[in-house]
């Protein structure tokens, strides 16, 4: 797709919600168990029922956030994520926290999402519980082949389970009602299960196992920052767009999440620490029992968590596209592919959530400490941002009305970032060692590099000022035809060097063996080249060094001219072919370009393999080793 179709790529609601909104829609289905799994640690059914608060608590908080982000995609049209935000109204160290806290935040998302879906479907085939790591290493790379089709595409083809796992979940929660008003709701499948007691409670223990279920309950705010950092990917009204998807999103996460812990307690479901069954999936076999609703309810619910992960694979490469325009990511980040989706992005994103899958062995108890500590430090930073953006905004305006609706709008985000701010803290002190170390230092790692990227490229782009009078010309170019035998890629070589008009053109061999090396000589005298040919012995059968010594002879005598060495090379088109020519053109081509003053020349030489590979992919063949 050609850039200038850029605005075709451009999102309606519709298929906004599925691609910027999977995550916390579909946090819903693990958001509960993890509540229920911390409380099962007291190893009373009595604290069960403390989920209740914890949820009415989260539910309460994913409103304030959502309330938040809304100001964000209205003061920020061209996309206001934390990163964005906290540039402009926090500073750079604000601002790459918080790039650092998403990047962190994107990885773990694709890792849990995947994961989680996986053990959705254990759930329903416990046959599959070994080829878990495969199931989950291949659907990350399956997601990453369909968003590399690009950001409509992804929405399109993605739309259906999101929307089918909301149906069925909201289904699952009007039979759960019905059956509550008219009969009593059968109970789960592990409510007979005695709770093992494994934490102390009683006192001030009873609060702080609250507060330890409250942080792990808040993994259901996963991913709400999305839709604020991806403002631009909408169609106009952009920002209206953008504000009313969010607030869609946020009504059917809190409705769901709260239906699902109220039947949860309902069908008393206890949630295992190894994830099988899920509670979620109890609490469907419970309901609906394992009918053709179930089995759809499994694979709506495995799909909308896989799918979960296409909110980071849209997130994380426009982040590190906006970090490399700015250079704390490489540049090769910021390009688009052909179409016009961040491909580079999204490949790094799939490399590093494969190798945290595989290292964690696909296990979500594992990977979930992990989660949200990046996820509300971005959540602090943006909305203290945006209370600075407001009194900045105070500033500038004396109409009464504008004002009074800042100070709205103000007071929003201070909830906002205050709220936020105590979660982080709560989050960080029960999740630290069990894992949630691990994502900090990753952050304070990425934050490192992200300095040491910009300072090198800052570094690199005063060095390469031009100087104020210009470059000054060469007084001679002396031209090198490296030569290992006379054949006709030497040939071609020598004719180039001498078409370009050097000041001083040899052609140089190095002299490793004896017999060689009179051949060389014989086949020059007879062919009667009328360039000179230089020997360089070399006892100790290397090339690349007496080279180098050679020029280096060269540039001492004659500091103010330029050298160019000329290499005959070899063009192949079988990947077999590169190993069996020397490499030593390569190794002395990389040593070269450290030389100052020295230009190097490759003189390609079309092989009959070229030729049909060219016939057959239409592609230019790469230039091989050289030709020995």
């Amino acid at each position: 797709m050609a850039s200038h179709r850029l605005g075709e790529t451009l999102l309606p609601k519709k298929l906004a919600l599925p691609v910027f909104c999977s995550d916390p829609i579909s946090s819903v289905a693990y958001a509960t168990e993890q509540i229920v799994l911390v409380l099962g640690t007291a190893g009373a059914a009595a604290f069960l029922g403390l989920a209740a608060p914890i949820s009415v608590a989260v539910a309460l908080l994913l409103a304030v956030v959502v309330a938040s982000y809304r100001q964000t995609c209205y003061a920020y049209p061209n996309g206001g994520g934390a990163y964005v935000v906290s540039k402009e109204n926090l500073g750079q160290s604000a601002s790459l926290t918080a790039a650092a806290a998403l990047l962190v935040d994107y990885v773990m998302t694709v890792a849990v999402s995947v994961v989680s879906g996986v053990v959705a479907i254990i759930s329903a085939l416990p046959s599959l519980a070994p080829y878990a790591v495969e199931l989950s290493v291949g659907f990350v790379a399956l997601l990453a082949l369909i968003n590399l089709r690009g950001v409509k595409e992804s929405g399109t083809a993605f739309a259906f389970p999101t929307y089918a796992f909301v149906g069925l979940t909201l289904l699952l929660l009007a039979t759960g009602a019905y059956r509550a008003v008219n009969s009593a709701i059968p109970e789960a499948s592990s409510a007979h299960l005695q709770l093992k007691h494994t934490a102390q409670v009683g006192g001030i223990f009873t609060l702080l196992l609250c507060l330890r279920a409250f942080a792990s309950g808040c993994t259901a705010l996963t991913g709400v920052e999305a839709i604020s950092n991806g403002v631009p990917a909408f169609k106009k009204p952009k920002s209206k767009n953008a504000a009313t998807t969010l607030l869609i999103m946020g009504a059917l996460a809190i409705t769901m999440f709260s239906g699902i812990t109220a039947l949860a307690l309902a069908t008393h479901a206890r949630a295992y620490h190894d994830g099988n069954p899920s509670v979620i999936s109890q609490i469907a076999d419970a309901i609906w029992g394992r009918g053709v609703l179930f089995y759809a309810f499994q694979t709506a619910t495995a799909g909308i968590l896989v799918l979960a992960a296409n909110t980071a694979f849209n997130g994380f490469p426009t982040l590190a596209s906006i970090l490399a325009k700015d250079r704390f990511l490489p540049h090769q980040l910021h390009n688009r592919g052909d179409r016009l989706a961040f491909s580079n992005g999204i490949i790094l994103l799939a490399g590093v959530s494969i190798v945290l899958i595989i290292g964690f062995d696909a296990n979500i108890d594992k990977l979930i400490q992990l989660y949200i500590v990046g996820v509300f430090t971005s959540f602090t930073l943006s909305q203290a941002g945006m209370v600075r953006h407001w009194r900045g905004e105070l500033g500038r305006t004396g109409d009464p009305a504008r004002r009074r609706a800042i100070h709205r709008s103000q007071l929003i985000n201070g909830t906002g970032a205050a709220v936020t701010a105590l979660v982080l803290v709560i989050v960080v002190r029960y999740k630290f060692l069990a894992g949630a170390y691990l994502a900090i230092a990753a952050m304070v790692a990425i934050f490192l590099l992200m300095r040491a990227i910009r300072r090198h490229y800052d570094a690199v782009e005063l060095e390469l000022q031009p100087a104020p009078g210009g470059v000054m010309l060469p007084s001679r170019n002396h031209a090198i035809v490296l030569v290992s035998k006379l054949h006709a890629p030497t040939i071609r070589a020598l004719a180039y060097a001498k078409a370009t008009r050097p000041s001083h053109l040899i052609a140089l061999t190095v002299a490793v063996d004896q017999d060689d090396e009179r051949k060389l000589r014989a086949d020059w005298d007879y062919r009667g080249l009328d360039i000179p040919l230089t020997i360089v012995a070399s006892p100790f059968r290397e090339v690349t060094r007496p080279v180098l010594e050679y020029i280096g002879h060269i540039r001492r005598e004659s500091p103010r001219d330029v050298i160019t060495v000329f290499i005959p090379e070899y063009v192949v088109g079988h990947w077999w072919e590169h190993l069996l020519h020397n490499q030593s053109a390569l190794r002395l081509k990389g040593r070269l370009l450290y030389q100052p003053g020295v230009m190097v020349t490759s003189v390609p030489y079309q092989l009959r393999s070229s030729s049909q590979a060219l016939d057959n992919t239409d592609e230019v063949p790469v230039a091989a080793a050289e030709a020995h």
